[in-house]
């Protein structure tokens, strides 16, 4: 349906998050599990990450006083009748090393893909990210000390292949498209008119991606687990 954006609507992504569930529950078995949050609204940034308060706020924040702030901001945005964009964290604990493929089919690319499959999203950043660019080698080196990595730069993710720490990917999202106030659109015949979106829309995205990423990330390392699984009893 048109009106409520069809294959570009939040309704899109409902089996999505039911074959999240399930890759979720299938991930359990071997002790992997997701998090995630609303980690930035607009300017305001979590400075923690406490994900046990998380479904307790309605940004679905792990910062409780981040949490208000960013509340304040999608008010006034929607007061505005305007939106507000940010950023989604999502981190699996407890994967295995050696999950994944060192070429085409790295997991760092399948995650992309898989991120950036979900509406309103426009960018992907796996450990440090892009502010790992501003950095030099020796500060963004993770060093294992014989038990674990003392850092985590690489978002869990060396070489394609998960290497035993915390996989973490945060997706930018974008403000939402749907606004009340007055803009610019093309006609079918070509030409401009203004339009005001009427109707119930969100100022701000966030909250309601963060199930759907949570979904993406499950769904994605339930793909590779299965297919080194397949990989081994080939072998054998």
């Amino acid at each position: 349906d048109h009106r409520g954006g069809g294959r570009s609507s939040g309704r899109e992504t409902v089996g999505r998050v039911a074959a999240g569930a399930l890759a979720r529950a299938a991930l359990a078995t071997v002790g992997v599990s997701v998090v995630g949050g609303t980690v930035q609204v607009g300017d305001v940034r979590a400075m923690r990450r406490d994900w046990a308060v998380t479904e307790k706020n309605p940004v679905r924040c792990p910062d409780a006083p981040a949490a208000r702030k960013m509340a304040a901001v999608i008010m006034h945005a929607r007061d505005q009748k305007d939106s507000v964009g940010g950023v989604v964290e999502v981190i699996a604990r407890g994967v295995p090393a050696g999950w994944g493929d060192p070429t085409m089919t790295k997991l760092d690319a399948l995650l992309g893909m898989a991120m950036l499959s979900i509406p309103a999203t426009k960018g992907v950043e796996i450990g440090g990210g892009f502010g790992m660019c501003a950095l030099s080698g020796s500060k963004t080196n993770d060093v294992f000390d014989g038990k674990r990595f003392l850092t985590n730069f690489a978002g869990g993710i060396a070489g394609g292949i998960t290497n035993g720490a915390e996989v973490m990917v945060r997706v930018a999202v974008r403000p939402a498209t749907s606004i009340g106030k007055p803009q610019r659109a093309a006609t079918m015949k070509g030409r401009t008119t203004t339009i005001a979106i009427e109707g119930r829309h969100d100022p701000c995205i966030c909250p309601r991606v963060v199930p759907v990423a949570e979904a993406m990330m499950a769904i994605t390392l339930m793909d590779v687990w299965l297919r080194q699984r397949a990989l081994r009893g080939r072998e054998k």
